[in-house]
C-alpha cells in the first residue's frame, strides 16, 4: 500500500484560520491605529488624494472627519539677536499665518522673517500682563482650529521658564497637532554674549539656572550655596536684594563675583561687573533693568577681562 501523500491532502482537512473581526473606528482611532493603506488610497478620487498631501505639506492636517486643522510649532528664538535664530525657526516664520510673540523674542524683523503672516503681540513685562497665559493659550488653540499655521515665538528656549509645556498641553488636549523648535537659551548664550563661559576646566564643573521671578525660600539658598559652581539667575532683576541675602545667609562668601548683564545679545548690551555683598547697592546705582541675566561665581570675572579687551578694540577702531 503506498504511503499516503500529505500534499494532496483535502482543503477542507486543513485547519481554518479564523478571522478576528475588526475593531470599531472610534477605538483604532484612539490607539492610534487608524491608517488609510495606500491600496485604499488609490482608490480615492484624485482630487481627494491631492488635497491630502497638499494639506500636509503646508502644515495643515485633516483629521478623521476630513476637517482642515491647522498646527502649532512653538518655536525659540535665542536670546534677542535675529542672527541666533535657528534654520529650522526662521523656516517656521516663514511659513506662519499667525505669530502670537513674546516681549523678548526677536520681533524686530518679523515682518521680514513672517511677511505674510497676522502679528499679535501678547508679551508680558513685569507687573504687567496684559493678556493672562490661558487667554494666549486659547487664542494659540482658536488659531490653529480654523485652520491657521501658528508659531508661539518665544524669548530663549521654550522649555526653558518659558511655560512652554502647559502650551503644549493645551494643544494636545484641543486636538491640535503641535511640535517644538528649540532655541538657544539665554542661560548660557547671555554670559557668552559678555565673555563669560558658565563652566571653566580646573574652576568649575556645575552650573545651575534658576528662575527670579519668585523670592528663593531659605532651603533653596542653601543648596545653591552649598552646591557650588555657577549660578545663572534669569528673571531676577526685581527680586535680586533678597537672592543675594539669601545666598549670603546660605553660606555664599559676601566677595563672591557677580556679573549681570542687561539687554544680552543686543546692541543695548552692557554688563555691571561687582559682587555678592555689592550687587544690589551697584545694580540700583548703574539702573539695571530687565532683561538681564545674573551670573554668581568664579566665573563671573572673565567679565571684566572682557570688557577691557572690548574697550581696547574700541580705542584702537577710533584711531
Amino acid at each position: 500500500m503506498p504511503a499516503p501523500r500529505w500534499s494532496a491532502r483535502r482543503r477542507a482537512d486543513r485547519p481554518r484560520r479564523r478571522r478576528l473581526p475588526a475593531a470599531p473606528e472610534r477605538v483604532r482611532a484612539r490607539h492610534g491605529l487608524l491608517q488609510v493603506r495606500p491600496a485604499a488610497a488609490a482608490r480615492l478620487p484624485r482630487e481627494r488624494r491631492r488635497g491630502r498631501h497638499s494639506a500636509r505639506r503646508a502644515g495643515r492636517h485633516r483629521g478623521l472627519r476630513g476637517v482642515v486643522t491647522g498646527e502649532v510649532v512653538l518655536v525659540g528664538g535665542g536670546p534677542g539677536d535675529p542672527e541666533l535664530l535657528t534654520v529650522a525657526a526662521v523656516r517656521a516664520l516663514g511659513a506662519a499665518d499667525v505669530v502670537l510673540h513674546d516681549r523678548l523674542a526677536p520681533h524686530a524683523d518679523l515682518r521680514v522673517l513672517a511677511p505674510a503672516a497676522r502679528l499679535v503681540d501678547v508679551g508680558k513685562r513685569p507687573g504687567h500682563h496684559p493678556l493672562p497665559q490661558r487667554a494666549i493659550e486659547a487664542l494659540m488653540v482658536e488659531h490653529a482650529l480654523a485652520g491657521a499655521r501658528v508659531v508661539r515665538l518665544k524669548g530663549g528656549d521654550p522649555f526653558v521658564f518659558g511655560r512652554g509645556a502647559e502650551e503644549v498641553d493645551a494643544c494636545r488636549l484641543a486636538g491640535v497637532p503641535v511640535r517644538v523648535v528649540p532655541g538657544v537659551s539665554s542661560a548660557v548664550a547671555v554670559p557668552a554674549a559678555a565673555g563669560v563661559s558658565v563652566t571653566e576646566r580646573e574652576v568649575c564643573r556645575l552650573f545651575t539656572v534658576v528662575s527670579g521671578h519668585a523670592p528663593l525660600s531659605d532651603a533653596e539658598c542653601r543648596h545653591l550655596a552649598g552646591l557650588g559652581g555657577t549660578i545663572v539667575v534669569l528673571m531676577g532683576v526685581t527680586n535680586l536684594p533678597s537672592i543675594t541675602a539669601g545666598l549670603m545667609r546660605g553660606g555664599l562668601p559676601a566677595a563672591t563675583p557677580v556679573a549681570i548683564v542687561e539687554r544680552g545679545c543686543t546692541p543695548a548690551q552692557r554688563t555691571l561687573l561687582t559682587d555678592l555683598g555689592r550687587a544690589m547697592w551697584d545694580a540700583a546705582e548703574a539702573g539695571v533693568a530687565s532683561p538681564a541675566v545674573v551670573v554668581i561665581g568664579k566665573v563671573a570675572v572673565r567679565a571684566e577681562a572682557a570688557a577691557a579687551t572690548a574697550s581696547a578694540v574700541g580705542a584702537v577702531a577710533a584711531s
